[in-house]
């Protein structure tokens, strides 16, 4: 599985989260053309990767995630389409392998995936799984899913779906497969679990000081030794917003994230969507929010402090203006990853 790197790298992630243009709001399928053009703006402004999450819920519309990547590879040409996360639990890794081995000889072998057992769990009634199985059936699918892309012909017997006997799957993947995150969002036995597969890892960070992940970092850079793997990819999935001054990105943000925050609150015990919890995200925690340089100095302190080579900007954010987005899509990629390019080279230069 050969991984397409340069030394450091930096995307986007978007869970088609509904936009608005002059006071109304998108359609849905509005929404889909919309991530279409984002995407080729990300491509032509210089970014190195577009991935697209998994959701199931009112304002999203990222539901039919290879659909999609596929339609962005047919109109693009270099960059790379990948995953924020894939629910891997309630997918079938047969089916799974074979949307992604289409896209990926759509994309002339650009497609990549992240896998993960999913934060939000709507998908888990939707198909008929049981939560009680949340372990169990992300542990079986990753067994099968990384056996389908690095062996020619598999046999397999699992609880949760049918047998599979000398099967060879079409179309082929290259051989060992695209490259396949394992997205953790805190959990020791999620990272432990992406080094015993020799699996790159995906930090989704979205609240508190990102450096609270330097000892997950520690952890999986040790297993990756006892298992007996080389060093992989360490990237960290963030929200935020990119605009020409501090001011106007923050107070722009500020009027989306306080929605959002408040629902995770009512969901899922999420911290209190307060100005003062807001602006301590903005200043040390896990809001890349602000103006290119900004937002350059703190990528730049993750990746020295986390040990990264891949940042992802999610920059969508339910009603969030298409001018908006369009701005920090094009200051990302023409100032801001300039900009941390410049300050981890003169790191280098130092040490």
């Amino acid at each position: 599985m050969v991984l397409r790197t340069k030394e450091f790298e930096i995307g986007l992630d978007s869970f088609g989260e509904v936009a608005t243009d002059g006071g109304r709001t998108l359609s849905d399928a509005d929404t889909i053309r919309l991530q279409i053009e984002e995407a080729q703006l990300a491509e032509s402004v210089g970014l190195d990767a577009y991935s697209v999450g998994e959701h199931y819920r009112e304002g999203h519309t990222d539901s039919a995630t290879p659909v999609l990547l596929a339609a962005i590879a047919a109109s693009t040409e270099r960059i790379t389409l990948g995953t924020s996360v894939t629910v891997l639990s309630t997918n079938d890794p047969v089916r799974l392998y074979q949307s992604f081995s289409t896209v990926d000889a759509v994309s002339n072998g650009r497609a990549e995936i992240v896998l993960g057992r999913a934060s939000a769990t709507d998908s888990f009634p939707l198909f008929g799984y049981d939560l009680a199985d949340y372990e169990q059936l992300f542990e079986e699918r990753l067994d099968l899913f990384i056996r389908l892309q690095r062996e020619e012909r598999v046999t397999w017997s699992g609880a949760f779906r049918p047998p599979l006997v000398d099967q060879r799957l079409h179309p082929r993947m290259p051989e060992g497969g695209i490259p396949t995150w394992i997205g953790v969002g805190g959990s020791p036995p999620s990272v432990i679990r992406a080094a015993r597969y020799g699996l790159p890892l995906m930090m989704a960070i979205i609240g508190g000081r990102p450096q609270r992940f330097a000892g997950n970092v520690d952890l999986y850079l040790r297993a990756l030794q006892q298992f007996g793997h080389s060093r992989q990819p360490i990237g960290q999935h963030s929200l935020g917003l990119v605009a020409d001054t501090d001011e106007e990105a923050r107070e722009l943000w500020w009027l989306y994230w306080k929605p959002l925050v408040e629902q995770l609150a009512r969901e899922r015990g999420f911290y209190a969507a307060t100005r003062d919890r807001y602006e301590r995200e903005l200043d040390e925690g896990a809001l890349f929010v602000g103006s290119p340089e900004t937002v350059a100095r703190k990528i730049a302190t993750m990746a020295r402090d986390l040990h990264l080579s891949r940042f992802d900007l999610k920059y969508d954010i339910l009603h969030l203006p298409r001018r908006a987005r369009a701005r920090s899509i094009e200051l990302l990629g023409s100032e801001v990853a300039p900009r941390v390019h410049e300050l981890l080279a003169a790191d280098r230069v130092t040490t």
